[in-house]
């Protein structure tokens, strides 16, 4: 398994209600991050506050000039969906991610094992564990 590159395939696939945040999360928003906020109806997030529909990609999500690199402009303040992510192979397969080499395709369970030792410090306990 690769380092992640930034591709922000993951974040393109973020939008049209694939993603959740806390309650606490939305409240933290709509104290100190307004402009985040402004992004959530009814406990949904990324809705278009014009149309009230969801946005098809991520709104944070940012292109680099060249196009092959991506940053979150919500980074430090993304929901637990995003700082999870990935959790499992399949979803990374699902995804196209970069990050998966044909050797990962061939040998799941340890693909998954790496992905857990990776994704260690950006996990609950709860989850790992469950994994």
């Amino acid at each position: 398994m690769k380092n992640c590159n930034s591709c922000g395939k993951c974040c393109e696939y973020a939008g049209n209600g694939g993603l959740s945040a806390t309650a606490n999360e939305i409240d933290w928003w709509e104290t100190h991050r307004p402009d985040i906020a402004r992004y959530v109806q009814d406990g949904k997030i990324w809705v278009d506050p014009k149309t009230g529909e969801y946005f098809s990609h991520c709104p944070w999500l940012r292109r680099s000039p060249d196009g092959n690199k991506t940053t979150c402009d919500i980074y430090y303040e993304r929901p637990e969906d995003c700082r999870h992510y990935p959790v499992d192979i399949a979803q990374m397969v699902r995804d196209d991610c970069e990050m998966l080499e044909s050797r990962d395709l061939k040998n799941i369970k340890r693909a998954q094992m790496k992905l857990d030792t990776l994704m260690a410090d950006s996990r609950p306990p709860a989850i790992s564990q469950v994994i």
